[in-house]
Formats: C-alpha cells, structure tokens, sequence
C-alpha cells in the first residue's frame, strides 16, 4: 500500500515508518518539524508541511496516490492541556478534521489514528478495556475522544474504515540503534530519568508521591515502540470500509514512578537521585490496558514486554545519541 504518515519525522512516527517499509509498504512522511526530526524519517520521502492547510494535503495525498492514511501528529501532554486546552483542541481536534476532510476530497478510505488511554480518565477498574466508560479527565483525552467521535460519524455519512489505536505509555527505541526519542523540552518519564546518568540534569522530579498506589507514586503501563508500531501495521491490514475499530495497546502490567526509577537504576548501573514535587493536573493514579481484544483480532503480540528490556533499548539509543539526534 501507499501510505501516509502525519507525524512521520516524530518518536512514533519514525518507529511506524521503520516497520512499514520493512513489510514493503510505501511511506511518505508528513511532518512540519515542529517536534519531529527529519533524520528520522530514513529513505522515506519526507514533505515538510502543516496540516493546516486541507487544500495541500488532499493535493499530496492525490500525487502520491495515497491507500491509507497513518495519523500520528498532535499535541500529547495531558499536564500542559489543562493550561492550554485550546492549543490541544485546535492542534488534535480541529485539525483532525482538516485531515478528515482533505481525506474524502482525496478520496481516501482508510485509516489508523492515533488516541490514547487518556480517554479513560480514571478508569472504573484495572485492566482497562475498550468498552469501559469514557471519561477523560484532561483536554488531552477530550481532544482524543473528539476525534474517536467524528471517525464514526465519517464511517456513517462516507464509508470510512478505521482503526483507533488507544496507547498506553510508549516507550523504548528500535534494538538496532537507528531511531529512538527526542524531544525538546523532554516530558517523558523514562527519557528524563535517563538524562541523569547522561549528566543532562542532576535529578529528577516525582510528580506526586500520595497517590492511592503501593508505593504513593503514579503507575503506568509502558510499551515498547516497536511493538506499538507493528500494531499499526496489523491494523492496517484490518480495516473495514464503514466500521471504526478500537484497540488498547499495553502489555497488561503496570510500574510505578519509583519501579521506572529503580529499573533505570539498575540498566545503567548509575546512581538516580530522585525528588517528590507536587502532583500534575490531569494525572489519574493508575492507568493499565487490557491487550486482550488487540491480541485476539489483529493478531498482535507484543516482543519486548520486560521492562528492564525497554529501558535497556532507550538507554543504547541514548548513550550514542545524548543530545538526540542533534550533534553537538
């Protein structure tokens, strides 16, 4: 298939791309580089562009002929939504339609998009499951949920097929080294935990240590990229015209801020000073997927579900590329 990756030159992005090509599909990269890096991309042709403008992206997708549609681009920080929910809203949101749009002009009908557990809000029970209640407690997840929302209503009035792809916490790098995680500021836990043997900050913060867990500490469940990228392929291959399918994507198991610190502690073999700070807005305690429907439908089976085996894979990348994949 020809397809399409928004957000190609992102952390998820590349790793999609990597797995894409590799089964012989035909990617192009679609990205304004406002996070994304074009070193990433690989031999993937590469179209700097905002996805803002509906009129150019039908045009790409056109003289590309374009089969499929993969949309990763948004904003995906829950605690920075809650101050600024309209940049959330405008970015994931109003441009998902854009996109949605430029899509039907294009006259392309197939697509996997990017959500995340944080429609849940805090969940009714753990595991989750794709049909517990919907609740997202952050604009972030809203700004999700929005789009889940008008994907079925695209299915109804046009015929879209569809699969929803709600992530857990991604994590990890590609094991050969190629790829992995750069982001400027870094928010993600186990990156930053990660900075501090690399000398890139002298400690690191625990947003919230009273929370109702066994350890006081936010606990999560974290899977590898590579994983999370062969998903998309198996969706891909999934999709029904008219029909929106939702998938959890996890390992079933989750870790505490502190478990992240220790086991970062241990890969590395450094010492990882660590400082409680107040709480995040819109962090619920725990948030842990059930795979199980994910696993049963499209097939999927997750290669790297150790922990210690991701953090290993994010620590090579890092130690070869401390400033990411800036050289200085």
């Amino acid at each position: 298939m020809n397809v399409l990756v928004t957000g190609g030159a992102g952390y998820i992005g590349s790793h999609v791309l990597k797995v894409l090509t590799a089964h012989g599909h035909s990617c192009v990269a679609y990205d304004n580089l406002g996070n994304g890096h074009a070193e990433a991309v690989g031999k993937a042709p590469l179209i700097r562009a905002d996805l803002a403008d509906g009129d150019a992206l039908a045009t790409v997708m056109r003289d590309h002929k374009i089969d499929l549609v993969v949309h990763l681009a948004g904003f995906i920080e829950a605690g920075e939504s809650v101050v600024a929910p309209g940049k959330y809203f405008r970015n994931n949101t109003i441009i998902g339609m854009t996109l949605l749009e430029a899509m039907r002009t294009a006259a392309v009908q197939r697509l996997v998009f990017s959500s995340t557990a944080a429609v849940y809000g805090e969940p009714e029970r753990i595991p989750i499951r794709e049909d517990d209640r919907l609740d997202p407690i952050n604009p972030y997840g809203s700004s999700k949920l929005c789009v889940e929302f008008m994907l079925r209503a695209y299915a109804r009035a046009y015929g879209l097929g569809c699969v929803a792809l709600r992530y857990f916490n991604v994590a990890g790098a590609a094991p050969d080294g190629e790829i992995g995680e750069d982001h400027n500021p870094e928010t993600h836990l186990i990156p930053l935990v990660l900075q501090v043997p690399l000398g890139v900050r002298e400690k690191v913060m625990i947003f919230g240590d009273d929370y109702d867990t066994p350890d006081g500490t936010c606990i999560r469940d974290y899977i590898h990229v590579m994983d999370l990228a062969d998903a998309h392929r198996l969706a891909a291959e999934a999709i029904e015209p008219g029909t929106v399918k939702v998938f959890n994507l996890g390992n079933g198991e989750g870790f505490s801020v502190r478990q992240i610190i220790a086991t970062c502690r241990t890969v590395t073999g450094r010492p990882i000073p660590a400082e409680p700070a107040p709480r995040r807005p819109g962090d619920p305690p725990r948030l842990v997927a059930s795979a199980e429907k994910a696993m049963t439908q499209l097939g999927w089976r997750p290669n790297y579900c150790r922990i210690s085996t991701i953090v290993q894979h994010a620590w090579n990348w890092h130690q070869t590329h401390p400033h990411g994949y800036t050289k200085a």
